[in-house]
């Protein structure tokens, strides 16, 4: 059977930039200059190819089976049955993939948004200052933000948790036997997760929202952009 590899997206980087976009755009096009967004795009593209990249470079099941074919060894060249368990070492997917590239990221963003909501709710309970014309508006427009982006890392790791957690059953517990059935759902949830975030973002946040009809209406309808779209024209 086979089982889906690395993450396609990477934690933290794209979350952080939304929550910037949205709350501030001074802020966001101070700190975020094109040079900098390449950089980090660049970096992100170089890590995933790194890590997706390891096990051609030596880190799989290919040694294994030599030894495994040796006592049977013939002159015909080794067959590899194509499944991913077959060829991809759990030890990979496992320590390197998941305790490595997936749990720390994961752990790491949960903690940063406890404390953004923490620090929400502060401001949202302190009296209104003389300096600040509405800052109720203003955080609850951040809090809102923080839990639709919030709803994202949880959505990622529904998605991707239940694989992982599949994976460290094979590697840990050898002689477990894992229900087919939900290897497949695990799967197919790792793959709907590309799908669901595009989703959140539409319905949640609206410049968002704004900016997927406006690619659809001119991309996929067909239809002119000079007057823009009804919520565009409403704002």
């Amino acid at each position: 059977m086979a089982r889906a590899g690395l993450p396609c997206e990477t934690l933290g980087g794209g979350q952080t930039h939304g929550v910037m976009a949205q709350s501030g755009g001074d802020r966001y096009k101070s700190v975020v200059t094109p040079r900098r967004a390449a950089v980090a795009i660049a970096c992100c593209w170089l890590v995933s190819l790194l890590v997706g990249l390891t096990p051609m470079f030596g880190w799989n099941n290919l040694s294994k089976m030599r030894r495994t074919e040796e006592p049977n060894a013939t002159h015909t060249e080794l067959l590899i049955t194509c499944q991913f368990e077959t060829v991809i070492s759990m030890e990979y997917m496992v320590y390197f993939n998941f305790f490595v590239w997936v749990l720390p990221p994961l752990l790491l963003m949960l903690l940063i948004y406890l404390e953004v909501f923490n620090l929400i709710r502060k401001q949202l309970n302190k009296k209104v200052s003389s300096s600040s014309a509405d800052p109720q508006k203003y955080y609850g427009k951040e809090l809102k933000i923080a839990k639709s982006l919030a709803l994202v890392l949880f959505l990622f790791a529904l998605s991707w948790l239940p694989l992982h957690v599949l994976n460290c059953i094979t590697l840990f517990c050898p002689s477990c036997h894992t229900p087919p059935i939900l290897t497949y759902i695990a799967i197919f949830l790792t793959h709907g997760n590309s799908a669901m975030n595009p989703i959140v973002y539409a319905f949640r946040i609206k410049k968002f929202r704004t900016a997927f009809l406006h690619i659809w209406n001119q991309y996929f309808c067909c239809k002119g952009t000079k007057g823009g779209t009804a919520e565009e024209q409403g704002d």
